[in-house]
């Protein structure tokens, strides 16, 4: 399991947003977005590339941080 940092998120829409933007990034299955943790946490069904993840939570209007 990973995790990836994620600023700006202020209710259950953004966590729904989020949600769906790093599911449709290939490889990544099992997302679940912690709102008040400001993180969300996923599986890699395949090796993901961290800038495929950032650009897909930047896309949505967040800021992704540090991946772990």
């Amino acid at each position: 399991m990973k995790t990836i940092e994620v600023k700006g998120m202020s209710c259950n829409h953004c966590v729904q947003s989020v949600t769906k933007a790093l599911s449709a990034v290939d490889g990544v299955t099992g997302v679940k977005v912690d709102l008040q943790g400001a993180k969300a946490t996923f599986e890699e069904a395949k090796p993901v590339d961290e800038a495929a993840l950032k650009k897909a939570i930047e896309d949505v209007g967040f800021e992704a941080g540090k991946v772990s």
